[in-house]
């Protein structure tokens, strides 16, 4: 997705949402501890099911283990990829404004530079015009 194509209302709304989102991550530690130990749990439920279909031979329970745990570490998994994606786009889009904005501040400078250079020109040609008003009255 190209997000030079993008105003720059739609740049800094995304921005802020998801820096919004970032803070509210990082503010709430717990929550992502509380996630990475569910994860775990969903491993030693994987790891349990599988010895004791090695010990017992193939359990309803063991298979349910299994199952469970795969869903648990699955679950984990594509959440810590969506939140590394997230950062990414959210580093992806704060360039994508810096770069406008020095773009933006490059022009407004030549603009600037520009409009000095016509009123030094301005300035040069009123001399002469004040100088030929005085000899239109001589």
């Amino acid at each position: 997705m190209s997000m030079k194509k993008w105003t720059d209302e739609e740049l800094i709304s995304t921005r802020d949402n998801l820096e919004a989102w970032e803070s509210r991550s990082k503010n709430s530690g717990a929550g992502s501890k509380l996630w990475l130990l569910t994860a775990l749990l969903g491993a030693f439920a994987i790891s349990t099911g599988v010895a004791f279909i090695f010990l017992d031979g193939i359990d309803v329970m063991s298979v349910i283990l299994i199952i469970m745990g795969t869903v648990t570490c699955f679950s984990w998994y594509r959440s810590e990829k969506q939140r590394k994606d997230n950062i990414a786009f959210l580093d992806e889009i704060r360039k994508e404004i810096k770069s406008r904005k020095l773009k933006d501040t490059a022009k407004s400078k030549d603009k600037a530079s520009e409009q000095v250079e016509e009123d030094k020109e301005v300035v040069k040609k009123e001399p002469s015009a004040s100088e030929s008003q005085t000899t239109d009255k001589n």
